[in-house]
């Protein structure tokens, strides 16, 4: 990136936040703390009134703003792209928000841009997966993000799935992430006393409620990573016959895939898995066809199924 454009870079990251600070600058565009400094007082000279503050960053004078900016053909097509995940992952209301948005960024485009924008947008698509997206109720997505804003507590009433109970709780919500066509709420559940992550398809009601939170928690990213830190993950490996492994398809990579090899014998393929029980189940349905290299823990589980299993088709029989 030469200097004017990363000098344009610098003021719109300095109009799209309250304070930037140097160190993300350099990081962000791959330059020296010496480089943004610089560049800071040359904006400066030319007139921005950036105001710099010892340890916490730059900021603009209230009120300063740059006309509207024009975008590349590259972001533009970009924001196109976005809209069609957007409109996929999630709920209608917020859907419709970020059609609304792109049509003012159309506004502002050149005629080029918006005829290039105009013929691709029926020629790029989002498809349904084959395991179906479960989208998030009406605007439970926006009320999420409203209470996040503006620190203010939620109850909501929820199914916890492996307790098979509906439960009301009051969270303090810290953020959202999306994982394997799900949406997920990072919060403080005070019903426990402790961080949880609650799936937005079993929150069946949601409430704004006017209580204020003082925003002590952690950096959200820190709950994220240290939830699925934390998941006690067991290495599976099997050998399975050709035929049978070109049946698995997608199958796999829900089940924790990591890599094969394919030898004389069969194929050879490894997984990390969160349950044995989940992943011996679903052995079960090629079982015929493969084998478990390891762990024991497995080969006994599945004993366990195959034996319950049995005994079910005995009483069967005897009906």
């Amino acid at each position: 990136m030469n200097r004017l454009d990363r000098l344009s870079a610098f003021l719109i990251q300095l109009q799209s936040r309250k304070v930037v600070k140097a160190q993300d600058l350099a990081a962000r565009y791959e330059i020296s703390l010496r480089t943004v400094y610089r560049d800071m007082r040359s904006l400066e000279e030319a007139g921005v009134p950036i105001i710099g503050e010892a340890g916490r960053g730059y900021s603009l004078a209230a009120g300063y703003r740059l006309p509207p900016v024009m975008f590349s053909r590259e972001e533009a097509t970009a924001f196109l792209t976005a809209e069609k995940l957007v409109s996929s992952l999630t709920d209608a209301a917020n859907g419709a928000s970020y059609r609304s948005a792109l049509d003012k960024i159309r506004a502002v485009l050149r005629s080029t841009e918006q005829n290039y924008l105009e013929h691709i947008d029926t020629r790029i698509e989002v498809l349904e997966s084959r395991r179906p997206a479960i989208h998030p109720g009406e605007n439970v997505m926006q009320t999420i993000l409203k209470a996040i804003s503006e620190r203010r507590l939620l109850e909501m009433d929820y199914f916890a799935y492996y307790r098979q109970e509906h439960t009301t709780r009051q969270v303090e919500p810290i953020g959202v992430f999306f994982l394997d066509n799900f949406w997920h709420l990072i919060a403080w559940c005070r019903s426990r006393n402790a961080i949880r992550d609650f799936r937005f398809d079993r929150i069946f009601n949601i409430r704004l409620l006017e209580v204020e939170f003082d925003d002590i928690h952690e950096p959200f990213m820190n709950y994220v990573k240290s939830l699925y830190r934390d998941m006690a993950l067991q290495p599976v490996q099997l050998i399975l016959d050709q035929h049978a492994y070109l049946h698995l398809g997608e199958q796999k990579y829900y089940q924790g895939y990591v890599s094969e090899e394919i030898t004389p014998e069969g194929v050879v393929m490894d997984f990390m898995t969160m349950s044995l029980e989940g992943f011996a189940r679903w052995y079960m349905s090629f079982s015929d066809c493969a084998t478990i290299l390891s762990p024991k823990a497995l080969i006994e589980k599945v004993k366990t199924i195959h034996t319950a299993a049995e005994k079910k088709i005995q009483e069967m029989q005897c009906c």
